[in-house]
């Protein structure tokens, strides 16, 4: 997948710049042309002749050393279709959210035009600091695609998050850009939901469920940078460089879907809806009495998927009169911990909608919270494709594939 593709890795002053030369190899075994940037201070942590033979190239460190006319770092930044920066300090990712080029490394950066992929290492404290978490955040905006730091523990000696993330992950994300390239939603508009919504039971309290998210937040991050006009509608708090809509309950949620409807290519239905809410939703804090039961009825929240599919039928019955409104594809999910085929059938049929993908909860390595999904595609001619276990991000690319290819 990467035979002759050109990689430039920047490698920051951190304990886990050791860890790239085993990253280095896993790219030239795949036959791609890697070079390699340090800051001064990663040379404290591994060799300049050490990545010089992983790389089998030359090794940049300081910014004015080049002997033709093009500057070091714009001869850099043309030659590469991507920059992978790993490890990434907190030094380095506040100069480059902060456009400061003091160095060849945050040089190179500024002038990238292309694919920039950033992995975070340091400290937990670090991490967890609010100005890093600002800086974390306008690069995500900007469009940097950031791997955040997995828990752990760590070369300080504490334990928490900010370990670099597994390089098969980084290399995963590599190859998923690079092939992205290929693909074209340009001119699509795609709404996305994700996440678990949230029905008020009082004030304090709330019927919920264990969405992270990461599933409809990888569809949504896919699909942008396949080129499409995305629109995240989603119960958790993200920064990103295409919109984003935060609600909380399912009538939010539906609500929000529908003021898009009208303008839409493609509605994706990644969020776990809660089926039910409080009938009562009381405006102040419930108090404990001395009973030992209480009882909270319960009715039907809006089955939003029915009612996009229902909406959606009437786009396509023919009327008197020609109608140039357009009826978007709809896709839904459905979470299922018994029969998962069978019963994602009967939810298809039942719905209405073009695409179902069906997820199997009762697995602890897929799924809520996981960074992992299996999945089966259900399309309402009656066929399936199963996807086998991969990461998030590569079930939504191949998902959007499935759709659109």
């Amino acid at each position: 997948m990467l035979n002759g593709k050109n990689i430039l890795i920047g490698i920051t002053g951190g304990i886990a710049a050791y860890k790239i030369c085993e990253l280095i190899r896993m790219y030239k075994r795949s036959g791609a042309n890697v070079r390699v940037v340090c800051t001064p201070n990663a040379l404290n942590f591994v060799t300049k002749l050490t990545l010089q033979n992983l790389s089998q190239n030359e090794v940049g460190i300081e910014e004015f050393t080049t002997e033709n006319y093009k500057p070091e770092h714009i001869s850099y930044a043309d030659e590469a279709d991507i920059m992978v920066i790993a490890p990434a300090t907190a030094n380095t990712i506040g100069k480059i959210a902060n456009g400061i080029c003091d160095n060849l490394l945050t040089s190179i950066t500024c002038a990238f035009t292309k694919p920039v992929i950033i992995c975070p290492a340091m400290n937990c404290g670090m991490w967890n600091n609010v100005f890093v978490q600002e800086n974390i955040n306008k690069l995500k905006h900007a469009g940097y695609n950031i791997i955040e730091p997995e828990e752990g523990f760590l070369a300080c000696g504490y334990n928490g998050k900010g370990r670099l993330c597994e390089l098969e992950k980084i290399y995963q994300k590599t190859e998923n850009l690079l092939t992205l390239k290929n693909k074209n939603l340009a001119g699509k508009k795609i709404v996305i939901t994700a996440g678990g919504t949230i029905e008020a039971i009082d004030t304090v309290r709330y019927i919920s469920n264990y969405s992270s998210g990461k599933m409809g937040i990888a569809l949504a991050d896919c699909a942008y940078e396949m080129g499409a006009d995305v629109l995240l509608i989603t119960t958790v708090n993200t920064s990103k460089p295409y919109g984003v809509i935060n609600v909380k309950s399912a009538e939010d949620m539906k609500i929000a879907i529908e003021k898009e409807f009208d303008n839409t290519d493609c509605i994706i239905m990644a969020a776990a809806v809660a089926d039910y809410k409080a009938k009562d939703q009381l405006n102040h804090k419930m108090k404990k009495t001395s009973e030992d039961e209480i009882s909270i009825t319960l009715i039907k929240n809006p089955d939003i998927l029915k009612c996009l599919c229902e909406k959606r039928a009437k786009v396509l019955v023919p009327s008197n009169s020609c109608a140039s409104q357009k009826a978007p594809l709809i896709i839904g999910f459905c979470a299922e911990s018994e029969n998962l085929i069978e019963n994602a059938k009967n939810k298809i049929k039942n719905k209405g909608c073009d695409y179902l993908v069906a997820n199997d909860i009762s697995r602890k390595d897929i799924g809520f919270s996981s960074d992992f999904n299996e999945v089966s595609i259900l399309k309402n001619d009656g066929t399936v494709k199963h996807l086998e276990r991969a990461d998030k991000y590569t079930i939504a690319k191949n998902i959007l594939e499935e759709i659109y290819g």
